[in-house]
């Protein structure tokens, strides 16, 4: 079918991930060019991964290397104008999460690959893991029913690597994003289950907290670090928990069907099957604990084959995402993540945006009425 040029703007951590899962892809794609506006960035991946060409001017790169597929992994700030630019030297563009900052320039970055004929792809690389799948062929095979009602719960640790360089500088790029926190993690709850909610434009209700007592007296101070999101379409609703207090830090998707009930954990890599009951009153009590720990030990052997064929690591949904992606390129045929699911994530995270900050606000208000000042207390 061909082999697809590869070139990779932005030479940061997520950049590693990216490199290592297309090498893996053997004859599908050949990384050629790296680039970073720091060349020591671009010289460091390079040399570790052994790419044959840096640069630290993309628009050279596109001109020299000429990529079918340019991978934008840059903060998101400046998604849009980098993928466009990939567009207009021909090449197909697949974008880390978030797309771009607003559902706006999101439809504008659509719309413009779609009128060139070009592949867009995002980075929901947790919709295409193993036991992802396992779900949607449940879903297929009618082992659930109808889909009734999903909960997805993203926990997040403020005390691990990212959260800490997060926390200690307050300019950090996440800061100058309109949902800051949020608009770096939602995608990852929003992504799984839009393709169950069929819906364009869902009812969406929001507020966010600050539970942590820390403060700086900057703009680190207005990370939301609670949230709570109610999704409800005609048929289908849905609960989005964004937690970064609770533990252990969860990673989960539990979806309500009219016959039986899945529970998805990212983090263990499981999919379980909760039945509905068929034996009569105490013994139907009785074994549901015993099929649960039958369904996790079959999960448990499962990951272990997957282990030994070294299929168990941490970027496994990216390359299977990367691979399909690139497929739809040399077959001209369906990206694996929809145009129009895309669209519909970049609009509820903008609604989600909205109501959490109002909800922020009106609690700084409760808060500042019910803490009078020395003044006003006399």
């Amino acid at each position: 079918m061909g082999e697809l040029k590869v070139a990779i703007v932005g030479c940061g951590k997520i950049a590693d991930g990216h490199v290592e899962e297309i090498q893996k892809l053997g004859h599908l794609a050949r990384i050629v060019a790296v680039c970073d506006r720091e060349m020591v960035m671009a010289r460091q991946l390079a040399v570790r991964y052994g790419v044959p060409n840096t640069y630290d001017d993309y628009d050279a790169m596109l001109r020299t290397e000429k990529p079918d597929v340019v991978h934008v992994t840059t903060p998101p700030q400046v998604h849009k104008d980098l993928a466009m630019k990939a567009i207009d030297a021909g090449a197909h563009v697949f974008v880390e999460k978030p797309l771009t900052l607003d559902y706006a320039a999101s439809r504008a970055l659509v719309e413009y690959a779609d009128r060139a004929k070009k592949k867009l792809g995002v980075g929901y690389s947790y919709h295409f893991e193993p036991h992802a799948e396992e779900l949607r062929n449940l879903v297929r095979a009618g082992a659930i029913g109808d889909v009734v009602h999903l909960e997805s719960f993203y926990g997040y640790d403020l005390s691990g690597a990212f959260g800490k360089a997060l926390l200690g500088d307050p300019s950090h790029w996440v800061h100058a994003m309109p949902g800051k926190l949020l608009q770096n993690t939602l995608d990852h709850a929003l992504a799984k289950i839009v393709e169950f909610i069929p819906d364009e434009r869902p009812e969406i209700t929001a507020f966010g907290s600050l539970r942590r007592e820390a403060r700086f007296g900057d703009r680190r101070d207005e990370l939301c670090d609670e949230a709570r999101i109610v999704i409800r379409g005609q048929r289908v609703t849905s609960y989005v928990t964004f937690s970064a207090h609770a533990r252990p830090v969860a990673h989960t998707l539990r979806v309500y069907g009219t016959k039986n009930t899945a529970h998805l954990d990212y983090n263990n890599r499981t999919c379980t099957l909760e039945r509905t009951p068929t034996l009569p009153s105490a013994v139907g009590r009785l074994t549901p604990a015993f099929e649960n720990a039958l369904a996790f030990a079959a999960q448990g052997f499962r990951n272990m084959r997957r282990f030994s064929r070294s299929k168990f690591h941490f970027f496994a949904g990216l390359g299977l995402m990367f691979e399909r992606y690139y497929e739809s390129i040399l077959k001209d045929s369906e990206p694996p993540v929809a145009h129009r699911d895309i669209l519909r994530v970049a609009w509820m995270l903008d609604r989600i945006f909205a109501e959490v900050d109002a909800s922020l606000t009106t609690s700084k208000r409760r808060d500042t009425s019910s803490n009078p000042t020395e003044a006003e207390a006399r």
